[in-house]
């Protein structure tokens, strides 16, 4: 499948545009570093504290913001109408994933200095995040797409929300008593609290390759069902 930058660029402008003067959507931007100052002083509980930070932002900031993108366009009835232009899916796609990228990326980067954290790997950490900031962008395509206006966006979330990080932390706990929650270990909000944690010192590369290859894979995984799913609901309208 072809891929035009030139039309993903005039899609990420158009973005650009419509979301600086969503005020109700752009003031998300500014909870991570909200969380970011409010954990900054847990010295000796940082590792699981930017975790913490890191998959709450994911929800709140990369995957609500792209659920409004598309759900923004489904509401003004413009998502199809892309798709009658020369762009292609990927076009459409990685335009409107441009601009969530780059505010995560920045916002996280703060976040990260803010909480003055320092990596055993910089790679590894910088893959990760980036890696996960393709996985919630996917998530929000996803619940933008069923989602047929601006509030259903916002509440198309809260399944994310759940399934990401209230059943991962909530059954990491319960994990003791009950083997089965054992499995909610492999959720990417968890691998990735592990692959933040691991030390600079006493550390192996399994340590950061086993659960970045993880977050990886759901990545894939997510991001194919994303791009599915986007075909056939253009079909259904």
């Amino acid at each position: 499948m072809s891929i035009s930058l030139k039309r993903a660029g005039a899609i990420f402008v158009k973005d650009y545009k419509e979301f600086s003067r969503n005020y109700a959507v752009s003031i998300m931007l500014i909870f991570p570093i909200l969380f970011a100052l409010l954990f900054r002083g847990a010295d000796q509980l940082l590792p699981g504290a930017i975790g913490l930070v890191f998959n709450t932002s994911f929800v709140m900031l990369t995957c609500f913001a792209q659920a409004c993108l598309i759900a923004e366009e489904k509401e003004r009835n413009t998502l199809r109408s892309l798709m009658m232009t020369p762009a292609t899916t990927m076009d459409v796609l990685i335009g409107k994933s441009s601009l969530v990228f780059v505010m995560s990326a920045v916002v996280l980067a703060i976040s990260t200095y803010i909480l003055g954290y320092e990596p055993a790997s910089i790679g590894a950490f910088v893959a990760a995040t980036i890696v996960s900031i393709f996985l919630y962008t996917a998530v929000g395509t996803i619940c933008g797409l069923f989602s047929k206006t601006l509030l259903d966006a916002s509440f198309s979330i809260i399944p994310a929300a759940v399934v990401f990080i209230g059943a991962p932390y909530g059954g990491m706990l319960l994990a003791d008593d009950f083997p089965i929650f054992k499995v909610l270990g492999y959720t990417p909000s968890i691998q990735l609290v592990h692959l933040l944690g691991v030390s600079s010192t006493g550390s192996t590369m399994g340590d950061l390759l086993k659960p970045l290859l993880i977050i990886l894979a759901w990545t894939s995984v997510l991001t194919f069902i994303s791009v599915v799913l986007y075909q056939r609901r253009l079909k259904d309208e």
